[in-house]
């Protein structure tokens, strides 16, 4: 059987502990055989905030992995006009000839997933959805399975260390000259500082 490769995305604006720490434990936690960090260009649910141009998102994920072999940098998003939609990213993944896809994402986003664009289809379009439990987040998978039929079988949940970090408060310390090096990997904080991203 075909091995399990794991989708990550999101914009990565920047990427930062939490999101490598998320992306490891994913990998070890679900026997991925590779993880795929896909950069999103155009996210439908981030239209009215400002986003880094994807070239500089893309140099900084990229930074961020480094030689890591388990981890790759996908452009799937990238090469096609958005909006981008995860389930025609899955689409777009298996036309490029990955078997067995496991779809990475936070319980709030799996909460939230009734909302998201064809989420039936997009159910149908993962073998394995991965879900990091939060803390204080409640999950009811009956309820979800009733309003997605055939979610509750695929989805696999993992734990991970909480690391309160995010990219909007990277930002504004950024913007703030305030302390960010120590939450994101230093050739990271390289791209921030020599494209002067976030002042």
């Amino acid at each position: 059987m075909a091995g399990l490769t794991g989708v990550f995305g999101g914009t990565f604006d920047p990427p930062h502990l939490g999101h490598l720490i998320l992306a490891d434990e994913a990998r070890v936690s679900l026997g991925l055989d590779r993880v795929l960090w896909v950069v999103t260009g155009d996210p439908p649910h981030k239209s009215d905030l400002r986003i880094s141009p994807a070239d500089l998102r893309w140099e900084m994920v990229q930074a961020a992995i480094g030689d890591t072999p388990a981890f790759e940098c996908s452009s799937v998003d990238l090469d096609r006009p958005g909006p981008h939609y995860a389930v025609d990213t899955l689409h777009a993944l298996r036309r490029q000839g990955h078997a067995r896809l496991a779809y990475i994402m936070g319980s709030d986003s799996l909460h939230d997933l009734p909302a998201w664009h064809d989420p039936s289809a997009f159910v149908a379009a993962c073998d394995v959805i991965g879900v990091m439990q939060r803390p204080g987040a409640e999950l009811e998978l009956a309820q979800l399975e009733g309003q997605l039929p055939g979610l509750k079988g695929k989805v696999q949940l993992f734990e991970a260390p909480f690391i309160g970090i995010s990219g909007h408060d990277i930002r504004q310390r950024v913007h703030d000259d305030r302390a960010f090096w120590y939450l994101v990997l230093p050739r990271v904080g390289a791209v921030i500082e020599t494209n002067g991203l976030y002042r």
